[in-house]
């Protein structure tokens, strides 16, 4: 199991193991079929989950975007982004969310 991996989810992927595989390899294409590089798949992986108010994905997205080489500058600023499309309390939420999984919040 990998060390960021929630529990439950670690569970669902034993029990379940051809729905986790299937998934696992769905999401293997999609983060692959398109012309975006690696760091701009991650910030938009950021994006959709802030945007879907998705805080396990934001806190997964944000560690997957780390490992390609974004910075908390930039995480912070994908949530700056949503002050005017989702509002200034999403974006808050947002921004403890991504700096939650940085595992440095002030």
């Amino acid at each position: 199991m990998p060390a960021d991996m929630p529990p439950f989810a670690n569970r669902f992927r034993t029990t379940h193991p051809e729905i986790w595989q299937a998934f696992s390899d769905l999401a293997g294409v999609c983060h692959e079929s398109g012309p975006l590089d690696e760091k701009s798949r991650r910030l938009v992986k950021v994006a959709l989950c802030v945007g879907a108010a998705v805080e396990g994905g934001a806190h997964s997205a944000a560690r997957n975007a780390r490992t390609a080489g974004v910075t908390q500058e930039e995480l912070d600023h994908v949530a700056i982004l949503a002050i005017t499309t989702l509002g200034f309390p999403a974006a808050m939420r947002a921004l403890a969310w991504l700096t939650d999984a940085s595992g440095k919040r002030p």
